[in-house]
């Protein structure tokens, strides 16, 4: 016992030695800073004064300078966002001694007018000469617009401005633009930059702004006419430190296919604005997010992220929530409970709940009630399950994470609202009308994370878009995906509700974007917008969230589309018809491009090639067949293919692979599948070595639309 007290104290008094040590360190370090500023003012010298003698007889000062802001790239690390260094040209008129100014502002007027082209060779003359003669001016900017960095390298062989020349005065003030490749891809997304305080005010760049702004230095300034500062001297007092890169999540060729498709969509619809955001279902990772809003006539762009602060009532895309809280809280089979829904229309207290379908949807099943978006069947489920238990409702809502805002690392997200029974808008029938999305106010990114958890089998995925911070090379930061470590929902719920979300693709109201060649889970919703405290009719905000491929969820999507207008039945206004489209073609494309959720179709490649040995260009094949005494070939061009029969003899069949969109490739090297598909416009990736016995698209006409095709060789 003794030992382990003095063992205590012997760590205590190790600690506080530590601690003083430390202490005197940081004491040594100020003393040497002070040191060094007194040395800077009053013993460091410049053009034979001391900078305080200096500061006396000018307006010196010592000044931040701008620090190189961080760049922004991509997940495949093409650049988003960069600083590109431009410059101001300024003359100070007096630096010059008289003998080099008279014998060189000739050269220098002509070369101003030559490239500037601002004023006439005699006008910059003049006008030099009367600041050099002024009492009270010396500096001018000798172009109104800032110059590159290659035009800078260029003036600095000209008179006044070149190291290697005496005179001197030439000038040039440093400011950073940021660019952006991509732009106006994403705009909102990445963000933008104040040009007064160069600080991030919207999107990543606002998010991330103390990360990507850097360290500014110090140096030596003089303030001159017009309260232009510029610097004194090539040397910093203390140099600027770049700002870290940002490594995000976003998908550019995802991003491209994501707005072409949601701004085709909006021209035809003449909508107000529209989102859409892919995220994958594992990590949360956001792929593409797209923004557009309606700024004239047939013009949209990127001015607000309503994917992250656009909020409105969900809709029927929120029945998938009241769908889980009734089978967590009943155990149901969905298959055998039935409902009523009469005509349609079902009069409920002071109101009336209509169902989009005229003439109603009769008696169906639970899973039917999603599957059709029938607003009477989930009120009258809930009036059977939960009409005494509303609190009990409202927590399944708070355990699905409804009622909190995603977390994601970038600011604007508007917290969802999800009223209880606490507020003074409650009342007897708010959880009726919560029941289809309506009183309550969500944005796309807050439903896409429900819908995301259900593809993740439950576990709920904060959305990332950021992965790495990174200085230089060195990953300072990694952002891990956040996974809940419990499910939202049993098991056995997850189940249910998948089958429906697929069997609303399959049979329900969003039949017509069914796929042959991957499967879609889905489900549809169009809210009246609410303008001036009413609901109006016509006026609808719809969507369509969702997963695919079904049965191994990677993707999840929401599309958003506002009031979109039409002169066409009431249907046309719907989801169904405006928002799921958009989807429909966003997966397709993804499904295209990412091989690997792409299904094998060997079972698609006729039974008559199955037994192929070689295949290839003819001319080749006959080379080989006479090595090999073998039956040559038929013709001397084109390609053909070779099988074996009737003890080793060889078969030979041409092959057509210009007529087809995609040609029948088995039985070929990897260098003919190569130039083929390439020529035809692939992009060919493939696995394994010998010759190709399995391609991702089948032969024929390219119903899928890829231009990606998977080969997989032995």
């Amino acid at each position: 016992m003794r030992n382990e007290v003095e063992s205590g104290q012997n760590n205590k008094k190790a600690l506080i030695n530590r601690a003083r040590l430390v202490g005197w360190l940081l004491f040594v370090l100020a003393i040497m800073v002070f040191v060094k500023l007194i040395r800077v003012q009053y013993y460091d010298t410049f053009k034979g004064k001391t900078w305080a003698e200096y500061s006396e007889k000018n307006d010196l000062k010592l000044d931040t300078i701008p620090a190189m802001r961080g760049n922004i790239y991509a997940s495949d690390n093409s650049l988003l966002a960069t600083s590109l260094p431009y410059y101001y040209v300024g003359f100070d008129t007096k630096v010059a001694d008289s003998s080099y100014f008279y014998d060189h502002i000739d050269e220098l007027a002509s070369l101003l007018a030559k490239n500037f082209k601002e004023n006439t060779a005699e006008g910059y003359k003049s006008k030099i000469m009367r600041y050099r003669v002024s009492k009270s001016k010396r500096y001018l900017r000798l172009k109104s617009k800032e110059i590159t960095h290659l035009e800078r390298e260029r003036l600095k062989k000209w008179p006044f401005f070149a190291k290697n020349r005496k005179g001197g005065g030439g000038k040039f003030e440093t400011i950073y633009k940021r660019y952006k490749p991509f732009s106006p891809m994403a705009d909102r997304t990445i963000g933008g930059i104040d040009p007064k305080s160069g600080r991030g005010y919207i999107g990543l760049e606002a998010s991330f702004d103390k990360q990507l702004e850097g360290r500014p230095g110090i140096g030596w300034v003089e303030k001159v006419e017009g309260g232009l500062k510029i610097p004194v001297g090539d040397a910093l007092n203390v140099q600027p430190a770049a700002g870290r890169d940002i490594y995000t999540t976003l998908d550019m060729n995802y991003q491209e296919r994501t707005e072409i498709a949601l701004r085709r969509k909006l021209l035809e619809m003449d909508a107000d604005f529209g989102s859409v955001i892919i995220m994958e279902v594992a990590t949360g990772e956001i792929k593409a997010m797209a923004n557009l809003t309606k700024r004239g006539p047939g013009k949209y762009e990127e001015v607000f992220n309503y994917a992250l602060a656009g909020s409105n009532d969900p809709g029927s895309t929120f029945k998938l929530a009241t769908m889980m809280a009734l089978l967590e809280e009943t155990q149901m089979d969905p298959d055998q409970v039935m409902v009523n829904t009469g005509n349609g229309a079902m009069k409920f207290r002071n109101h009336v709940i209509r169902d989009a379908h005229r003439g109603g949807f009769g008696t169906i099943t639970a899973s039917q009630v999603l599957e059709k978006s029938s607003n009477i069947g989930i009120v009258q489920l809930m009036q059977r399950y939960f009409a005494n238990k509303p609190d009990k409702y409202l927590q399944y809502l708070k355990q699905f994470h409804l009622n909190q805002p995603t977390g994601i690392h970038m600011k604007g997200e508007k917290p969802p609202l999800i009223r209880d029974r606490k507020s003074k808008q409650w009342s007897s029938y708010s959880m009726y009308f919560m029941a289809h999305g309506y009183e309550m106010q969500m944005t796309p990114l807050q439903t896409l994370a429900f819908y995301n958890a259900v593809a993740n089998n439950g576990y709920w995925v904060r959305p990332m878009i950021v992965r790495e911070i990174r200085n230089a090379e060195e990953i300072e930061d990694k952002i891990p995906p956040y996974v809940e470590d419990k499910p939202i929902c049993s098991p056995e719920t997850i189940r249910k509700v998948k089958k429906m979300l697929e069997g609303v693709v399959n049979a329900g109201l969003a039949k017509h974007i069914k796929s042959d060649l991957y499967q879609i889970a889905g489900k549809t919703g169009t809210a009246r917008k609410l303008i001036d405290g009413v609901y109006t009719e016509g006026k609808n905000y719809t969507s369509f969230a969702g997963y695919f491929p079904a049965d191994k969820p990677k993707y999840s999507c929401i599309v958003i589309i506002d009031n979109p207008k039409s002169t066409g039945a009431d249907y046309t206004r719907y989801a169904g018809s405006v928002a799921a489209p958009v989807f429909k073609e966003v997966a397709d494309r993804i499904y295209a491009y990412d091989v690997a959720i792409q299904k094998p179709v060997r079972d698609s490649v006729p039974e008559k090639s199955e037994d192929v040995k070689w295949a290839g260009i003819t001319e080749d094949l006959n080379v080989i067949s006479k090595s090999l005494n073998m039956t040559p070939a038929p013709g001397e061009s084109g390609y053909a293919a070779a099988s074996l029969y009737k003890k080793g003899k060889t078969k030979w069949n041409p092959r057509d692979v210009e007529s087809r969109d995609v040609p029948d490739l088995q039985g070929m090297s990897m260098r003919d599948a190569l130039y083929l598909m390439e020529n035809k416009g692939f992009r060919v990736t493939f696995k394994g070595s010998g010759k190709v016995v399995e391609q991702s698209l089948p032969p024929g006409a390219n119903k899928s639309g890829s231009k990606t095709i998977l080969l997989t060789l032995q």
